[in-house]
């Protein structure tokens, strides 16, 4: 891929994964709560350690932002279990809270 590409395809797709985390984290806090914050941590650390071990500096940024984007969303879990509670989002009527 000519170097020329890759950085507006890496702007395009941070762009885009933190489109898709975003709805990730609500639907998650809606059926799960906060409790499956863990797993964010763990594609988290292992993205980032995936990323040390990828040889293409394309594909190293672009795991290590996946990666970040799912560090990033355990905040963003716990901040969307707040606007819950203050009755910004709906709160799932099938979940004990």
């Amino acid at each position: 891929m000519p170097a020329s590409l890759q950085g507006p395809l890496l702007g395009l797709a941070t762009f885009l994964i933190i489109g898709l985390f975003h709805p990730i984290v609500i639907k998650t806090e809606y059926y799960f709560g906060t409790r499956p914050w863990w797993i964010f941590l763990l594609v988290g650390v292992g993205g980032t350690v995936a990323a040390f071990l990828i040889e293409s500096l394309f594909w190293s940024a672009l795991t290590a932002i996946v990666a970040f984007s799912s560090l990033w969303s355990i905040k963003e879990l716990f901040e969307q279990k707040e606007r819950v509670r203050k009755g910004w989002f709906p709160q799932n009527p099938r979940r004990k809270h």
